[in-house]
């Protein structure tokens, strides 16, 4: 996974960067809390870790911001030394989904993220999903339309994977190279923008499918469900989810 971590302290931020990273996941840190927005609110991260004690804003100020500005309910853990049942509660109450105290152990660090993953993309473990009249068989590897099989490459086969598991949230171009192609040396992000482009005709992205592939500009793309009446046109925007 891609982790947003928010701490002021540099050993402890290394310490866990190492515990993350040991395990597979890529973690950047953050020391204050308006770097760490910006990045959160402009790239693309699937959990956050927060402290409440950093020297701009408290945790608490930041996790709020998290929820009023980010599209899509992204897992946010806290990691701090306040430990108090009155701390535990008001953090959750504000929006963590979970609240572990400092010094992080290391075996429930992984344990307690892996856990918030699943439960935040259940589908990653199905082998059979249905959005809408789009079927996707992830062993098989192919997707059926109104029952009608699509022709997909294999690369627009995971993208399309991809984009329903997401649906709703905003995946950078970085990201999408990171998780479909594995950030190859010789792909850019336009190649990203090309297999978009086909994949809007092939998949049939329009209000009958109930579909479409939002561009926002300067940033990336995300899956939308649509209704009825709602244009298909993907012309791109300025957005500030």
């Amino acid at each position: 996974m891609r982790i947003a971590l928010l701490e002021d302290e540099h050993e402890q931020a290394q310490h866990v960067q190492s515990i993350l990273s040991e395990r597979g996941h890529h973690c950047d840190s953050f020391p204050t809390g308006q770097s760490f927005l910006s990045a959160v609110l402009h790239r693309s991260y699937d959990l956050l870790i927060l402290d409440w004690q950093i020297p701009d804003m408290t945790g608490i100020d930041v996790l709020e911001n998290v929820r009023a500005q980010l599209n899509w309910p992204i897992p946010v853990v806290f990691l701090t030394q306040r430990d108090s049942e009155s701390d535990i509660v008001r953090a959750l109450d504000a929006g963590a989904d979970d609240y572990l105290a400092k010094p992080a152990r290391e075996a429930e660090l992984v344990a307690r993220i892996n856990s918030l993953a699943r439960r935040t993309n259940p589908d990653n473990e199905k082998e059979l999903l249905t959005y809408g009249p789009f079927e996707i068989n992830t062993q098989q590897r192919s997707i059926l339309l109104h029952g009608q099989a699509l022709t997909l490459t294999d690369k627009d086969f995971d993208l399309t994977l991809f984009l329903f598991q997401n649906q709703g949230r905003l995946l950078t171009r970085e990201m999408l190279l990171e998780r479909v192609w594995g950030l190859a040396r010789d792909i850019n992000t336009r190649t990203v923008d090309t297999h978009m482009s086909r994949l809007r005709r092939r998949l049939g992205l329009n209000p009958e499918n109930g579909f479409r592939i939002k561009t926002i500009y300067q940033r990336g793309y995300r899956l939308e469900a649509m209704k009825a009446n709602e244009s298909a046109d993907p012309i791109a925007t300025a957005d500030h989810a």
